[in-house]
């Protein structure tokens, strides 16, 4: 292992490879049902991800023949268990190039990975006479803690804007992060996809003092993810984006820094030792996993890993880039002004998340409409209404991409958009 504090080099980049999408289809028993008499069309991947049968069936045989409670019985079956959890734990640390598994620790989601640092790093080292730095387009998870850390520590908050193009403006950057003690950023915007430059920010960040933090639930899914390359301290994302089950995240962060942060949540499994005058502290991550954690949601989340891995991140990017660009494309090419799209105009800058507004229709009322042709879109706020106030709208219809849509999709979708004119004129 690197010594603490130095961070490995980079991995080397994947080979991009086509992916076919006829055949990962039928990996996805979802994808079979029928809605409305009309093939199920799921573009609500950046809400939530459909799930490969390898998956489902790892979840299940875990459960058929393996369930136990992990590191405590000393029985065949629960030393099984236990295995089967750290493994997964191992999974997750070479899929996004961790120093080692140590410095993975599972939450419920992203939110509470995010609430965790909140809570044991922010309310450690964070005060009156420091700030934080978040961005216009962060989803709640990414500015609520930091809302209530600042109401309860007296924090400064600051922001970087919006800029008309979708992309944020990083002119402020080195006066925002002047005495700053976080950064906190999205690595890709749930709502307009927009992927801020997060090495760019880290090293500024860096250079100021200040600590950074990434809400990656929508970039692991999509792209090749290394924290080296980010130059991140603490990354959060979900398993149920990427693949894998509810109920479960992850917070990665540098050793050191979870070493010297408080428990968050305290009782049975976090602990080393207990007396009735105190307690002391499990080693990371178990530090920050009190009670009996999700085994079959882990076991799931290493399955959905593998699955991915197998792709090939760069390959999912390259699928899903050009799929995004088809879909701008197609929608602009059918409707031209009559359809909004929100943030970055390239398919380049941007993840595979189109939100969009259709003339004066209500976005849920496109998503009504849409339903009724067996496609799914996100219809609303998207936990992001701070920058619906920004793009002057109370909510958007968003299409969201994943390894299993194609061109055909997109198409229903568009096609499916003009039943609008016809039921709300």
């Amino acid at each position: 292992m690197e010594a603490l504090g130095v961070m490995p080099e980079p991995r080397p980049t994947e080979p991009v490879r086509p992916l076919d999408v006829s055949r990962l289809k039928k990996d996805f028993p979802i994808l079979e049902r029928q809605v409305h008499g009309k093939r199920l069309v799921y573009l609500d991947s950046a809400s939530s991800s459909q799930k490969p049968l390898v998956v489902l069936e790892a979840m299940d045989h875990y459960y058929e023949t393996t369930h136990a409670n992990v590191h405590r019985g000393v029985y065949e079956i629960a030393e099984e268990a236990t295995a089967l959890y750290e493994e997964a734990r191992a999974k997750v640390a070479r899929f996004i190039g961790a120093r080692g598994p140590e410095e993975i620790v599972f939450t419920k989601n992203a939110t509470e990975a995010i609430n965790l640092v909140a809570y044991t790093w922010g309310r450690t080292n964070l005060g009156p006479s420091s700030a934080m730095v978040t961005s216009e387009i962060e989803h709640h998870a990414n500015l609520v803690p930091w809302l209530q850390l600042r109401g309860e520590k007296g924090t400064e908050l600051r922001y970087l804007r919006l800029r008309p193009d979708g992309t944020l403006d990083l002119s402020e950057l080195p006066r925002l992060v002047d005495g700053a003690g976080l950064l906190a950023i999205t690595a890709a915007s749930n709502v307009l996809g927009t992927l801020p430059p997060v090495r760019q920010l880290a090293d500024v960040a860096h250079a100021a003092g200040a600590l950074v933090l990434v809400d990656a639930a929508q970039s692991v899914p999509h792209t090749p993810t290394d924290v080296a390359a980010l130059g991140a301290d603490f990354i959060a994302f979900s398993a149920h984006k990427m693949l894998g089950p509810t109920g479960i995240g992850v917070l990665w962060g540098r050793r050191e820094l979870l070493e010297a942060m408080p428990p968050f949540l305290t009782g049975g499994e976090m602990i080393r030792d207990v007396g009735l005058d105190g307690f002391s502290t499990n080693d990371v991550p178990w530090k920050f996993e009190a009670g009996t954690p999700p085994i079959a949601e882990a076991v799931g989340l290493g399955a959905a890993v593998d699955y991915l891995s197998a792709l090939g991140m760069a390959s999912v990017r390259a699928h899903e880039q050009a799929l995004t660009r088809y879909a701008l494309g197609r929608l602009k090419e059918r409707y031209g002004d009559n359809v909004v799209i929100y943030g970055p105009p390239e398919a380049e800058e941007r993840a595979g998340v189109i939100s969009f507004s259709y003339k004066d229709v209500h976005a849920h009322d496109i998503s009504q409409v849409l339903d009724e042709a067996g496609v799914c879109v996100r219809a609303g706020h998207h936990c992001a209404k701070p920058l619906m106030r920004l793009l002057g709208v109370p909510a958007t219809a968003r299409a969201s991409f994943s390894v299993y849509n194609d061109q055909a999709d997109v198409d229903v979708l568009v096609e499916a958009l003009s039943r609008a004119d016809a039921l709300f004129g």
